[in-house]
């Protein structure tokens, strides 16, 4: 099997500033760019995005785009989401739908979300997201605004916020 290391040297993956490794394999350069309130965006791009068992976590952080998640390989990577109503919901990305897993998770844009590593050596995925990825579409989590904005689900929040801003 695979491990994690030889994944990130594979594919040639650098740190995500959310935690993980991950590299762009797509953006749609052959299409007209499309606006967006932040300004223009490929229509469409993807990532493999990998987390390890040394950089387990997904911080927080919100996406104004729309994201679709596929598991490839390795071990499952749980998801939480703070939905805009206030609610939360946790999916698990993995290769055994028998078991609740799921092998594609959608997360609409404006939906935080959070991923963790269940246990093992690695989960690698991609993502696609529309329109495209832009680092200014993306906010971190910070521990005070997500528990003013998110009562009751303080617990969650501080076990998956950054604590300071990454390096």
């Amino acid at each position: 099997m695979t491990t994690a290391r030889e994944w990130i040297e594979l594919l040639g993956l650098e740190p995500h500033v959310e935690g993980g490794y991950f590299r762009r394999t797509f953006q749609a350069d052959h299409r007209a760019r499309v606006r967006t309130p932040a300004g223009e965006r490929y229509t469409l791009t993807s990532i493999h995005y990998l987390l390890t068992s040394w950089s387990p976590i997904g911080h927080w952080h919100l996406n104004r785009s729309d994201i679709l998640h596929f598991h490839h390989h390795g071990d499952p990577i749980t998801y939480h989401l703070l939905l805009p109503d206030g609610t939360a919901e946790t999916a698990v990305l993995g290769q055994d739908p028998a078991r609740g897993q799921h092998l594609t998770l959608a997360v609409p844009g404006g939906v935080w979300k959070a991923s963790h590593l269940t246990s093992g050596d690695h989960g690698l995925i991609s993502e696609a997201v529309a329109p495209g990825f832009d680092f200014a579409d993306m906010t971190l989590g910070r521990p005070a605004d997500l528990v003013a904005r998110f009562p009751g689900h303080e617990e969650l929040i501080h076990r998956y916020c950054r604590s300071s801003e990454p390096v």
